[in-house]
């Protein structure tokens, strides 16, 4: 059992994975998110420290549920979030397609296929196992 104060409140919870917080603070910030989501539908321009100061979310918070995929910027919108790979701005993720497709072809190569084994040719006997005198 691994037992671990929360970051958030600072009680003790039986840690299961992901983030290092409680179940209570998990809830709340859960909630933030619902309340963070609402407020995007309504104001899909709305700057990402808008969005923050009007929810009572930090800045970090907001980045990291875009990051996670769980929110993303609109097509139309001039903010975006820097892609961990080049630098390019996306609208959500971590990386861009680009980045993408070269981490899957690096990986493709990386594992080495199965090469066919290539076995010679069998003499065929002509009269089998019998025995053959020679004159």
């Amino acid at each position: 059992m691994d037992v671990r104060n929360c970051r958030n409140c600072g009680r003790m919870f039986n840690y299961l994975g992901g983030q290092p917080i409680c179940p209570s603070c998990q809830a709340v910030l859960e909630e933030k998110f619902r309340q963070v989501k609402t407020y995007i539908e309504d104001n899909p321009h709305a700057p990402v420290a808008a969005v923050a100061e009007e929810n009572d979310v930090s800045v970090k918070q907001i980045k990291q549920w875009i990051r996670e995929e769980r929110l993303a910027f609109s097509d139309d919108s001039i903010e975006g979030i820097e892609c961990e790979g080049c630098g390019k701005l996306i609208r959500t993720g971590r990386f861009c397609e680009a980045c993408k497709n070269s981490m899957a072809h690096e990986m493709r190569d990386a594992i080495e296929k199965p090469k066919k084994i290539i076995e010679p040719p069998k003499k065929k006997d002509r009269d089998g196992d019998k025995m053959r005198f020679l004159k």
